[in-house]
């Protein structure tokens, strides 16, 4: 009976009969891109966007969780690992499921839907009941966790797993380090592993003590914060990895790096920053015994290369924390093809593009850590535009467009950490709509709940109504908040 919840996955496995945002990157190719008639509000109506309703969540401090929407239908994972089906139109609440630890990312696959928690859990549940399908634990490391959203393909699903090392690595008694990312194949239906690849291949091998006697391992690191991006014609899938824990790095660390998708062979990996060997914590000053000899930048991708075509030629279009935007080319084993900065030194510690960017037909689009928006054309990363975004003044501390960015025809949303949720032209950058989302909200469950900072949720368009959590504290300190909000077109109406 399992089976009957996942059939009928197939090809990309995004197809619904309504309108759907139905993962993280709303299609195989992450762009996160809506088509009109999918996304059911025209650029000229955005400034007319008003409230429809807001849904709290009990025990939520920080709204890590993205929508996902589907056949009427919104899903949100939350911190305590609670997860919510909502009438898409009145917020009413369908069922909640309890994982075991947080969940940042809900993929619809058929009549599931699949998620992954911190504690490297992947399940599946009956999407109408709530029901568990299957459960199966993707890593035994105990550090692994899972931010990236599972992408279904072909009745498989692709699994990335990361980990939180980096924070426990410079504890004098952690041994440190022996944590490899990786990504998982598990059949959809049964959760039955495949394979599963790790981005270094070398296993980590003991290289001495410290003085406190704790093991010292090597090499460590890679892990894959981001949803893959799924490419059929060439039957591969695309990551983007994380910086490594030990030195020397891997020369698979920081690096855009393709998998096939029956074997998860690695085709090839071609490395953006070489040597960055990072530790939460470990400074030039501040140098535990479990520290990288050299720090580095912590210049990892925490957002996956985006599948384009332009031009006559397919470009992956990558945003990396160093404020570089890369291209990388499938078919010449991912060699460059143009790099453009978005910042004026991209050589300073990471932050710059952290949960990913937005692309149409011709531009790519970014949110910055230092704040403001920037496209640039896919077609030799010329930068277009930039919208340097003023922070709410009663949240002046509070700057950057952390989070990953939403497109619409001639629209592009984005949420700040000033909990300012904006609407730019893709034209030229100009503010068309902006909501402050930090206030307390009437909920439609009787939920006390508050909007504050926005960070690794993007916002959803689907079916004429935009969705964005609100209220994430994140490694800035942000503000914290318990809801999600929905806004529909509401002719002549605004901001209260």
């Amino acid at each position: 009976m399992r089976r009957l919840f996942l059939i009928g996955v197939a090809s990309a496995g995004w197809l619904f009969a309504q309108p759907s945002w139905p993962g993280w990157g709303n299609g195989d190719s992450n762009s996160r891109f809506q088509s009109s008639d999918q996304a059911g509000i025209a650029a000229d109506q955005v400034p007319n966007l008003g409230l429809q309703w807001a849904f709290g969540f009990p025990g939520v401090r920080s709204m890590i969780g993205a929508p996902s929407f589907a056949d009427g239908r919104v899903y949100i994972g939350t911190d305590n690992g609670t997860v919510y089906a909502l009438d898409a139109k009145t917020g009413r609440q369908y069922w909640s499921f309890k994982a075991d630890a947080g969940v940042r990312n809900v993929t619809i696959a058929g009549m599931a839907a699949i998620f992954g928690d911190q504690k490297a859990n992947v399940y599946a549940v009956n999407g109408s009941s709530g029901e568990l399908i299957w459960k199966v634990k993707v890593d035994d490391h105990s550090r692994a966790l899972i931010t990236g959203a599972p992408k279904v393909f072909n009745n498989r699903l692709y699994i990335p797993v990361a980990s939180g090392e980096e924070g426990a690595g410079p504890n004098p008694n952690y041994p440190c380090c022996t944590f490899r990312g990786s990504v998982v194949a598990l059949d959809a239906a049964t959760g039955k592993q495949i394979w599963k690849t790790y981005t270094i291949a070398e296993e980590p091998k003991q290289i001495g003590k410290n003085s406190n006697g704790a093991l010292r391992w090597a090499p460590a690191g890679g892990g894959v914060w981001n949803s893959p991006t799924i490419d059929e014609k060439r039957h591969a899938l695309y990551i983007g990895t994380g910086d490594a824990y030990t030195s020397p790095a891997a020369p698979t660390t920081d690096s855009i790096m393709a998998m096939d998708l029956d074997s998860g062979k690695i085709l090839w990996s071609v490395q953006d920053t070489a040597n960055d060997t990072w530790l939460a914590g470990c400074t030039p000053q501040r140098h535990g015994e479990n520290c990288p000899k050299d720090i580095g930048p912590d210049h990892d991708f925490g957002s996956p290369p985006i599948l384009q075509t332009v031009g006559g030629r397919d470009l992956l279009i990558a945003g990396q924390k160093s404020g570089n935007v890369w291209a990388h080319d499938p078919d010449k084993k991912g060699a460059v093809v143009w790099k453009t900065p978005l910042v004026a030194d991209t050589t300073q510690f990471g932050g710059k593009i952290i949960w990913g960017g937005a692309a149409d037909r011709q531009n790519a689009y970014f949110g910055l850590g230092t704040g403001g928006i920037a496209a640039v054309q896919l077609l030799d990363g010329e930068k277009q535009w930039f919208a340097d975004l003023t922070p709410a003044t009663a949240a002046a501390s509070h700057t950057g467009e952390d989070g990953p960015l939403t497109a619409i025809p001639g629209v592009v949303f984005s949420g700040g950490w000033d909990g300012v949720l904006r609407a730019l032209s893709t034209a030229n950058g100009k503010v068309l709509w902006e909501y402050n989302t930090v206030m307390d909200y009437q909920t439609v469950n009787g939920v006390a709940a508050k909007g504050g900072s926005m960070g690794a949720a993007g916002p959803v368009v689907a079916g004429g109504t935009l969705y964005v959590s609100s209220g994430y504290v994140g490694v800035k300190n942000g503000m914290p908040g318990n809801v999600l909000l929905a806004f529909t077109v509401k002719p002549g109406r605004s901001q209260p």
